[in-house]
């Protein structure tokens, strides 16, 4: 394969699109609708499940995109990670099958998501759902799409009547009777960032300790369709860094993000 330079965007998005289109047939193979996956499932430390299809898409993406890229450093959910990533300005961040839960259980909500990332912010990102046929793509300063499409977050000005994804832990210690109505959850946070651009949400509140291979490529997809995303200070995420954690983090088109800033301001802030 010849190697894709981190310079030529375009090059890289087909690079992405492909390689999410293969991945995402290796997981289908262990995808059963509304069923338990034929995949063997292990847990992590903390109760997390994890498939044998994460580590076989993972295994595949490394190999195709770090062969075409050989200049970006690696990041990824299920591979060990390595503080060389860190001497990088250009890392490739992967999530293999984001919503592997979801995955586990047979619900189509799940995505394969990778991003580019540079000195500390994406400049390339795909959200690949399959099963939900929506294929979320951004490119730095040229717009997102879905599907090929260009894509727009929620006009809606206030949070009256407006549908927010927020954990339900979260939920039932905000102000009551709540202006917005709550969103069934989607068990990929990838695909939740991918919907509120995509105007399908109005809104969404992600809870603390989301890494960067949950959302790197959501968030150019925000920040191209004309969303924010930030944290509960309004600051920007970074990438790339000694943690690949993040606090709570809010995303919505700016009326609607300012007002959940709102919401979610402590009074010692």
């Amino acid at each position: 394969m010849a190697h894709v330079s981190t310079s030529d965007l375009d090059g890289t998005l087909t690079l992405f699109r492909d390689a999410a289109i293969g991945a995402s047939e290796i997981a289908c193979r262990y995808f059963r609708p509304g069923a338990r996956t034929s995949a063997r499932i292990d847990y992590k430390d903390g109760g997390s499940p994890v498939t044998e299809a994460d580590f076989a898409v993972d295994a595949y993406l490394r190999e195709r995109l770090t062969e075409a890229m050989p200049g970006a450093a690696w990041m990824s959910e299920e591979t060990v990670d390595s503080a060389e990533r860190l001497e990088h300005d250009h890392v490739l961040i992967v999530d293999p099958i984001d919503g592997t839960r979801g995955f586990a259980a047979g619900d189509a909500r799940w995505a394969v998501s990778i991003a580019l990332v540079t000195k500390g912010r994406p400049t390339v990102g795909i959200v690949h759902a399959p099963i939900l046929d929506q294929s979320f793509t951004a490119i730095l300063g040229r717009g997102a799409a879905c599907n090929g499409v260009a894509i727009h977050p929620s006009s809606r000005l206030s949070l009256d009547g407006a549908c927010i994804a927020v954990p339900g832990d979260l939920a039932n210690h905000l102000p009551q009777p709540l202006a917005f109505r709550v969103s069934p959850k989607i068990p990929s946070l990838a695909c939740r960032f991918a919907h509120v651009a995509a105007g399908f949400l109005d809104g969404c509140i992600a809870g603390a300790n989301a890494h960067d291979w949950d959302i790197a490529a959501a968030d150019l997809i925000l920040i191209e369709a004309g969303a924010q995303l930030t944290d509960r200070h309004g600051q920007d995420p970074a990438y790339n860094r000694r943690s690949p954690r993040h606090p709570m983090l809010i995303c919505a088109a700016p009326p609607l993000q300012q007002a959940l800033i709102r919401l979610l301001q402590r009074p010692e802030d």
